[in-house]
This record gives C-alpha cells, structure tokens and sequence, in this order.
C-alpha cells in the first residue's frame, strides 16, 4: 500500500493502524449451538467472530512493540490472545494458544490458535499478519481459518470438505521443478537451494496460505515451529491439494504446546520429493 493509505500511516507513526475487519466484525453474541452437535460450519462462524474480535481489539492498540513480558513476545500479541481465548473458551471449546498455553484440555475440540502470527512484522509495520485458527478433534485437525488482518483475506478449510479464499475454491500452483519455483522461507537457509527465487515474509501461516492458493511454489521451516505456526495454514494446504509434512517424519497434528516441528510445504509430490532431496544434500 501506499504512504496515503491506514496501514502507510501507522508504518510512518503516524495514526495507528485501524484493521479492515474492525468495523464489520465487532464481536457478536448469537445462540450457540450445544458442544454436542457443533458441526464444522458452526466452527467456521465462531472463528470468523474470533478473528474479528481480535482485529477489533487491535483497532484501538497505540503501542504494537514489546511487551516486556518474554522474548519475541508484543503488546499486540497479549492483547489478541485476551480477545481471541476469551471467545474459544466461552463457545465451550478447549484452546492451545502460543500466549498462553493450553487451556481446558478436557474438553472434546480443542482449537490451536495463534492470535497474531507475524506480529514482529506487525510492529514494524510490515503489512502481513494475521490471526490463525484450527479445531482439532479426536481424529485430527477438523476446520480451520486464517485471516489476513490488512487486507481481511481468509483462507477457510474443512475436513474432507475442500479450502477456500474468500470463498472461492483455491488450488496449489503447477510447479514441479525446484529449479522453477518460489520458495518461501522461515529462517535462514545454509546455501541457496536450487530454487528459482525465494521470500522470506515473516508470517508462517500466511505462508503456507500462499502455497494453498499457489501464490508461492513452496515452503521450507529452516526454524522449527510450535503447533499453532501451521496447523491452521495445514488444514488449508492439505484441503487444497497442496503437499504438506514435517522433514522428520513426525505427525504435524498436535495439541501440545511443547511441540516443534519442521514444516515442508509444496504444490505437489514431485516438488516436495525435490525440496526433501536439496535439503539432504
């Protein structure tokens, strides 16, 4: 955007950033349906007010820097995580959040929740961040959504039932040669790669967002990430059709907040077997 814009004022200090989402997504009271019967669509429009009482809550931030709390952690992280357990935990579902740890783990959908994923780049005023959500449920990641908190972009998924931007079906790119594709990066690598380009963006599930939809070619995690970084962003992936693992083999669907893992994303098969190969040599 440009320095006439919301986001070109906070970035200058100007006027603080007001979200896109503030104004139509102020937080709402429906009836809830009972734990019992949630269906995966009733997930959806939960988290879709969850994204939208974050983004609220951050219209009215003045100070996005450190918070003095722990390393790495903002004033804008704590505040979204209030806003965004707050609206979990009374619809009846369990929470895993990266501020806050986990939280009614007895509970049968626990939901693992990154309230801000980016929010260094958010500080800075660098617009690519946003809030990410997915449900997990006994046999795995169940529905999810990412919202982009600039643009108001969501990235939408549900098991079995397909990934969506805004609404409309996404896919993954046709690359299928390392050699032709961008790559984003979380971290830094050792040597190039053998890829065509690469961006490192600063906004892990925003990232793999961009692979779903095939903005990017790939991904590749040169720093290992806690369950709530890509859960979300998997479910996308994995519904769109992209390829998506942890470079150790381990399974990505977790609850435990303790839990890193190494995050490859690709269009397709032959690229992953490609990236897997790069980084063995």
């Amino acid at each position: 955007m440009d320095g006439s814009s919301a986001f070109g004022q906070r970035a200058l200090g100007a006027q603080p950033y007001r979200s896109v989402l503030a104004a139509e997504c102020a937080p709402r009271s429906p009836q809830r349906p009972s734990l019992a019967a949630i269906e995966p669509e009733d997930l959806l429009s939960l988290f879709d007010e969850t994204a939208g009482a974050v983004a609220g809550a951050l219209s009215e931030l003045e100070d996005w820097g450190p918070a003095g709390t722990r390393p790495g952690q903002h004033r804008s992280d704590i505040l979204a995580d209030g806003a965004a357990v707050t609206a979990l935990l009374d619809a009846g579902l369990g929470v895993c959040s990266e501020e806050s740890g986990l939280h009614r783990k007895d509970r049968p959908i626990i939901v693992v929740v990154d309230p801000l994923d980016g929010s260094t780049n958010a500080a800075q005023g660098l617009g690519w961040y946003a809030t990410s959500l997915c449900a997990v449920d006994e046999r795995g990641a169940l529905a999810a959504l990412v919202r982009n908190l600039v643009s108001g972009e969501s990235y939408t998924a549900v098991r079995g039932g397909g990934a969506y931007r805004d609404g409309s079906p996404i896919r993954p790119s046709a690359a299928s040669e390392l050699s032709e594709a961008v790559v984003g990066l979380s971290g830094c690598p050792p040597r190039h790669l053998g890829w065509r380009q690469f961006r490192a963006l600063g906004a892990s599930a925003l990232d793999l967002c961009a692979v779903a939809d095939g903005r990017l070619d790939g991904f590749v995690d040169f720093a290992a990430h806690c369950p709530w970084d890509y859960l979300g962003a998997m479910l996308v992936c994995r519904e769109a059709g992209a390829r998506i693992e942890d470079a150790a083999g381990r399974d990505l669907t977790t609850t435990d907040p303790g839990a890193l893992r190494t995050v490859l994303a690709a269009a397709g098969e032959t690229l992953l077997t490609e990236l897997r190969a790069a980084l063995d040599r």
